[in-house]
């Protein structure tokens, strides 16, 4: 993350910050790699992530996480305890990477990294909640397989093309408001005529 403008670091932080939101362990695993193969130079402060014990650590815990994440309803537990740690190492992310700012920006980029990480987190989640009604699993699986393809693919894809990848994201978030808004908007409608029917 050395040698890119402000603005292409908060590009690649926007990026790198919704694929921690949607698998952290993945994400760090990615960059540390991009990072010793000086595919993304590191400032100091994230020199760690290109450590073979962090990448193989994180490498690990992501082959936990594949598996436990493809377990109908199990994935909804996994998940929800995963609040705590996807969106706490976001922001951490974040907050090293710009270590470079005044501690103003680098506030503003430890909380922008926190937020778009607990939207991705929580749209995931609410995706997942959705899909796990269904009783066949092959859904499940497959939407799994997406987030950690997606999350892959945007830390790789930043690396090179930050703005792009900060676009897809934006597009994402989008995406991710629009059917949590029509989730809530149908409990909303079942809830009604659930009380309608009590009343009757």
């Amino acid at each position: 993350m050395l040698n890119l403008s402000t603005n292409e670091l908060a590009a690649l932080l926007v990026a790198t910050s919704f694929a921690a939101g949607l698998n952290v362990y993945a994400t760090i695993a990615t960059l540390g790699l991009l990072a010793s193969f000086h595919l993304l130079p590191l400032p100091a402060q994230l020199h760690l992530l290109a450590n073979w014990w962090t990448i193989a650590a994180s490498a690990a815990l992501f082959v936990i996480e594949f598996l436990a994440d493809k377990v109908p309803v199990f994935d909804l537990i996994w998940n929800a305890l995963h609040t705590f740690i996807r969106v706490p190492l976001a922001a951490l992310l974040a907050y090293a990477a710009t270590s470079q700012l005044s501690p103003g920006k680098q506030l503003l980029a430890t909380l922008l990294g926190g937020v778009i990480a607990l939207a991705a987190h929580g749209g995931k989640t609410a995706i997942r909640a959705a899909v796990t009604a269904s009783p066949e699993p092959i859904s499940n699986v497959g939407l799994s397989l997406s987030e950690d393809a997606i999350a892959i693919f945007l830390t790789w894809f930043a690396s090179s093309h930050p703005y792009s990848a900060a676009a897809i994201v934006v597009l994402f978030l989008i995406a991710i408001v629009l059917f949590v808004g029509a989730v809530i908007r149908g409990l909303r409608a079942l809830l009604q005529r659930a009380a309608h029917v009590l009343a009757s």
